[in-house]
């Protein structure tokens, strides 16, 4: 062999295409600085309190109903906070990546 280079692995040959991908369409990569990364996790972590939260008191709410009907309509706000939450979540982190 007259190259000395390892093989290269699925993965590394994959991430070569999309970064050439990103190049031609113009996408600038940045990283993200220390002050993002630390607003992003203080985001996340409220979140995940938030949505254990949520859990706890929605468990706490179903040992108190036996009515099917009535559990339904629990089960389906709580996963209607849960997805109100998350965006809420997604959204603050987009913005925090983004520096504003």
């Amino acid at each position: 062999m007259p190259d000395d280079k390892p093989m290269k692995s699925a993965y590394e040959l994959a991430m070569e295409r999309l970064k050439k991908s990103d190049k031609d369409a113009g996408v600038v990569w940045e990283p993200l600085t220390d002050a993002q990364k630390s607003a992003i996790a203080e985001i996340r972590s409220f979140y995940e309190a938030k949505l254990a939260e949520l859990g706890i008191l929605h468990q706490a709410s179903l040992r108190k109903t036996f009515e099917p009907a009535e559990r339904q309509t629990l089960e389906e706000e709580q996963r209607r906070e849960r997805e109100r939450l998350t965006a809420q979540r997604d959204e603050k982190i987009a913005q925090a990546k983004k520096g504003t």
